[in-house]
């Protein structure tokens, strides 16, 4: 797989990995919960440790690629507000439009 390849495969399963919460009232899409409405603070969770998740993707990713290089805080700064921004879609979606 080439490396373009794979930077775009990242970047899709954050796309999902990042909107899940918002979309499914069960925990990441397979855990039925006992509340009728997950809660804000759960999906707040589930968001943060889906994070997680496709960054580990993606480091497997680099890692079959070569070497893998050092990240500072920088690096989880800028990918943590790239992880929200993708999850914007599944928050409109669940909170700002209006349902009949």
């Amino acid at each position: 797989m080439s490396q373009s390849v794979s930077v775009w495969m990242v970047l899709l399963v954050a796309l999902a990995a990042a909107n899940l919460p918002f979309l499914s009232e069960r925990l990441f899409g397979l855990v039925p919960l006992s509340v009728r409405v997950k809660p804000l603070a759960a999906r707040l969770a589930e968001l943060l440790l889906l994070y997680f998740v496709a960054g580990g993707i993606g480091l497997l990713f680099e890692r079959r690629a070569g070497q893998i290089a050092p990240q500072g805080w920088e690096f989880y700064a800028v990918t943590g507000a790239l992880f929200i921004v993708l999850a914007f879609p599944g928050f409109v979606w669940r909170y700002l439009l209006k349902r009949r």
